[in-house]
C-alpha cells in the first residue's frame, strides 16, 4: 500500500497544529512530499501555484469552509480532494461528496487508515476513466462474436493454453503478447478471450485502437497528462496505461504508433513504468500488455517503420492468426457458430443457410475475414428469409453456382461421355475442373491449386474470367 504514496505530492489543509504534524509526518515517512498549510488562503494559494496529487483539507479553517476549495481544486489540475470531517458530520461529507470530494475521514482517524483512502480514490478514478474511453472510443468490436477454433486452429489453441499455465504460476510481471494477423481475422476477440481466461480475469480489459488515436494526443491518451502540459490541457488526466493497472491492454495495431511512442510503450513493458506528459515523476504501473498488428512486424523492422528493440520484446510470444479462406471446412462450421449467436441478439429460432449459402461460404475467399462473414451473416437475417439465408451481394461476385452444387457434376465424367458434334467448350471445363478441386477442398484454393497441379494465381484468374463474362 506504501507505493501509493511513493513520489506522491499531497497539500494538508488543516488548522490544528498536531494532527497537520502527524498526517506530514506519516506521509512523508511513506514515501510522499507533504506541504502543510493552516488556513483556507494558505490552501487556495498552495493549489493554484503548486502541483499535487492529492489534498487533505479540514470542513472549518479560521478564514472560510474547506469545501470552498473543492472548485479551486478542480480548476487547477482536477486534484482529488479527501474532505476531514469532525465528528458527527456526516451531512457535511455528503454534501462534500455531492460537490465533487473524492472521499472523506470522519476525525479523529488513524493515519495508517490514510492509504486505504488514497487507493479508494485511485480505484474510482480508473474507473471514470475507463468509462469515459470506452463512452469515446464505442469499445465494440465486430470481433467480439466469441472465439470459434475449429480444426484449422487447434494447434493455435494449444499455444495458447500453454500461456494461460505459464500465466497462472507467475500471477504478475506477465510478459508482453504479440498476435498478427490479416483485418477481420478476431485478433481483438483472441485478446479478449485470453483476458477472460487468464490469471487477470478479475480485473480490468482496457481494448486501444492505437490507429484511431490522433497523433498529436496518442502519447497524453496512453499516459496521461499534467494541467497545462500542451494547449488543450486544462485538467490533469491520468493515461490508458494508468487505468489498466493491474488488468489488461490491449493495443490494437500497435504498428500506428510513431517511434517515439514505440520507445515509451517499450520503457514500460521493460521497467513498469510511465511518465505523464508534462510532468518529471514515474509512475509504476503493472499491466498485462496485449499487442496486435495487421501488418508482419518482422517485416515493418526491415524496412526501417518499427522499432526492433519493441519487436523483439514484443515477439516472445507471437501468435498468428491464419486468415478465413485458409481454414478449409471450418468457415462453414465458423458460419453455423456466429448464426447461432447471432440468432441469440435477434431473438430468432429457426435461422439457418439455404445450401447455395453453404456453397457460398466455401467458395468465397472471404479477404474480410471472421469480420466480412459475420458481417454477410447479419445482412442476410435482417434483409431476407431466416429459414433459408442467402447472402446479399456475393452471389453476384461469385455468379451462379456450378453443376455440381446440385449433385449433377461436370458431363464430361459421366461414363460413356464423348465429345458432342457440335462442339465442346475446353474453357467451361476447365473452370469445372477448379470447382471440382475448390468442392474436394472445402473451398481452399490454395490446396485446390496442388491439387490441380497449378499456381494459386492460375485458378484466381480463370474465376475472375468466368465471373465477367469472359469466353
Amino acid at each position: 500500500m506504501s507505493e501509493l504514496l511513493q513520489g506522491r505530492e499531497i497539500l494538508i489543509v488543516e488548522d490544528e497544529h498536531m494532527v497537520r504534524k502527524h498526517l506530514v509526518k506519516f506521509f512523508e515517512n511513506a514515501g510522499a512530499s507533504c506541504t502543510g498549510v493552516a488556513t483556507f488562503e494558505e490552501g487556495k494559494n498552495a493549489l493554484a501555484n503548486l502541483d499535487f496529487d492529492y489534498a487533505w483539507v479540514d470542513v472549518h479553517l479560521p478564514d472560510g469552509l474547506g469545501l470552498d476549495l473543492l472548485e479551486v481544486a478542480k480548476a487547477n489540475g482536477d486534484i482529488p480532494v479527501i474532505i476531514m470531517t469532525a465528528a458527527g458530520g456526516v451531512e457535511m461529507a455528503v454534501d462534500a461528496m455531492r460537490l465533487g470530494a473524492a472521499d472523506y475521514l470522519t476525525k479523529p482517524f488513524d493515519p495508517r487508515e490514510a492509504p486505504l483512502v488514497l487507493a479508494r480514490v485511485e480505484a474510482g478514478r480508473r474507473s471514470s476513466r475507463l468509462q469515459s474511453h470506452a463512452r469515446k472510443s464505442n469499445n465494440v468490436s465486430s470481433d467480439d462474436a466469441g472465439l470459434f477454433f475449429g480444426s484449422a486452429l487447434e494447434g493455435f489453441r494449444s499455444q495458447l493454453d500453454k500461456v494461460l499455465a505459464v500465466e497462472g504460476r507467475l500471477k504478475s510481471q506477465l510478459p508482453p503478447i504479440l498476435i498478427e494477423g490479416e483485418t477481420g481475422t478476431g485478433k481483438t476477440t483472441v485478446a479478449r478471450w485470453l483476458h477472460a481466461n487468464g490469471a487477470r480475469a478479475n480485473k480490468e480489459l482496457v481494448v486501444v485502437n492505437c490507429a484511431a488515436l490522433p497523433e498529436q494526443l496518442a502519447e497524453a491518451e496512453l499516459f496521461g497528462h499534467e494541467k497545462g502540459a500542451f494547449t488543450d490541457a486544462k485538467q490533469a488526466r491520468i493515461g490508458l496505461f494508468e487505468a489498466a493497472d493491474g488488468g489488461t491492454l490491449f493495443l490494437d495495431e500497435i504498428a500506428s504508433l510513431s517511434e517515439s511512442l514505440q520507445a515509451k510503450v517499450l520503457t514500460a513493458i521493460e521497467e513498469s513504468r510511465i511518465r505523464k506528459v508534462g510532468s518529471t515523476k514515474d509512475i509504476s504501473v503493472n499491466v498485462r500488455l496485449i499487442t496486435a498488428s495487421n501488418r508482419p512486424l518482422e517485416q515493418m523492422v526491415k524496412e526501417g517503420s518499427f522499432r526492433e528493440d519493441l519487436y523483439h520484446r514484443l515477439n516472445l510470444l507471437k501468435f498468428e492468426i491464419p486468415p478465413l479462406r485458409e481454414r478449409g471446412g471450418d468457415a462453414v462450421r465458423l458460419a453455423q457458430h456466429l448464426l447461432a449467436q447471432l440468432c441469440v441478439k435477434y431473438r430468432m429460432k429457426n435461422a439457418a443457410f439455404s445450401p447455395r449459402c453453404i456453397k457460398w461460404i466455401e467458395r468465397y475467399e472471404w479477404p474480410g475475414n471472421v469480420r466480412e462473414l459475420q458481417h454477410e451473416i447479419e445482412r442476410a437475417m435482417i434483409l431476407g428469409d431466416a429459414e433459408a439465408l442467402e447472402f446479399v451481394g456475393i452471389g453476384e461476385r461469385l455468379g451462379d453456382q456450378p453443376s455440381q452444387a446440385q449433385g449433377e457434376g461436370p458431363v464430361w465424367l459421366k461414363p460413356g461421355w464423348s465429345i458432342p458434334q457440335e462442339g465442346f467448350s475446353v474453357e467451361t471445363a476447365v473452370i469445372e475442373f477448379i470447382e471440382l478441386a475448390l468442392a474436394q477442398t472445402g473451398g481452399n484454393r490454395t490446396q485446390a491449386a496442388k491439387l490441380l497441379g497449378v499456381n494459386r494465381d492460375y485458378i484466381r484468374y480463370r474465376l475472375t474470367r468466368k465471373d465477367k463474362g469472359a469466353e
